[in-house]
């Protein structure tokens, strides 16, 4: 059922209330038996569904104007229009198809685009170095940290109040790590997929120009992650440390019942890490913190 027979219910609902106030009044006195109970419950439902579907039309009224304001955003004028707003719509939004299309192709199209442009720019890396560069420039966070830049998030049509809740979550994290927390934050995968959905749109409606999209992404993506800036994963960092003064380190799991990792150091606390949301950035914090201590000569906890 479309908008237009959601309003014309809804105002047959509000014509047939007016008409007779007697017998509207009577529905919402106790009832006297099951059937008029029945007839009650149904007409609540009704008016409640009514009202939220009428209510949704003002945003569609709006969705012309926000779509001008991110092709402004993105640097972009869309021939098809459809596509940037497909790039912005999250699969729990009904009655749209969803970005999930349009981010399988930019996944795919940013991956080839970073790939070329590290290979011209360090001729001198190796294949494994590229690699890992390639990484860091297209991973989750560094994604989702260019959504939040440009305030993709405040765009995108969804219907989950979670997602709300992890992206403003994720936005104060980052005034702690101005450029990568290398997994000590936990990045929302949508605001990644979002932008991935828009360089998909994008590369399809410029009718596959590789040269349109990276005109457009690389601006989108600075500052790129350089060889230079690069930092180790902290697990890994901590194996490392560890290894170079002969220490025996040691985890401890209690994730599951405290959304806890602790690290112990020649059997001595050295770390904690929490966090009930993810298991591995609570290890990952609690791997930062024994590097910490270690590196600053701190005791146990």
């Amino acid at each position: 059922m479309d908008r237009m027979t959601y309003s014309v219910e809804f105002i047959e609902f509000n014509s047939m209330a007016s008409s007779s106030s007697s017998w509207w009044k009577s529905l919402f006195t106790p009832a006297k038996n099951s059937f008029t109970a029945l007839c009650f419950k149904r007409l609540q439902e009704y008016a409640i569904k009514a009202k939220v579907k009428v209510m949704r039309l003002p945003e569609e009224k709006n969705s012309l104007a926000s779509l001008e304001e991110m092709e402004k955003i993105i640097g972009y004028k869309f021939k098809k229009k459809i596509l940037l707003q497909q790039a912005f719509t999250h699969p729990s939004y009904h009655g749209s198809e969803s970005y999930e299309r349009l981010e399988y192709v930019g996944d795919s199209i940013l991956n080839f685009l970073i790939s070329k442009q590290q290979f011209f720019v360090y001729p001198d890396l190796s294949p494994g170095s590229l690699t890992a560069l390639r990484a860091a420039n297209v991973d989750t966070e560094k994604l989702a940290r260019v959504a939040v830049k440009y305030n993709f998030h405040k765009y995108i049509r969804h219907e989950n109040p979670t997602l709300s809740k992890q992206i403003r979550v994720f936005t104060r994290a980052l005034e702690k790590y101005p450029l990568h927390s290398y997994g000590l934050i936990d990045a929302p995968k949508t605001l990644a997929d979002i932008v991935e959905s828009t360089i998909g749109a994008i590369y399809i409606d410029s009718n596959s120009s590789i040269d349109t999209t990276w005109e457009v992404a690389k601006i989108l993506l600075e500052p790129m992650i350089t060889p230079e800036m690069i930092q180790k994963n902290p697990v890994r960092k901590l194996n490392e440390l560890c290894h170079k003064k002969k220490l025996k380190i040691r985890f401890r799991d209690k994730w599951l019942k405290e959304g806890v990792y602790e690290v112990f150091i020649d059997n001595k606390l050295r770390g904690r890490g929490e966090y009930q949301a993810k298991k591995e950035i609570a290890l990952n914090r609690a791997a930062e913190d024994a590097c910490n201590n270690i590196i600053n000569g701190r005791d146990e906890h």
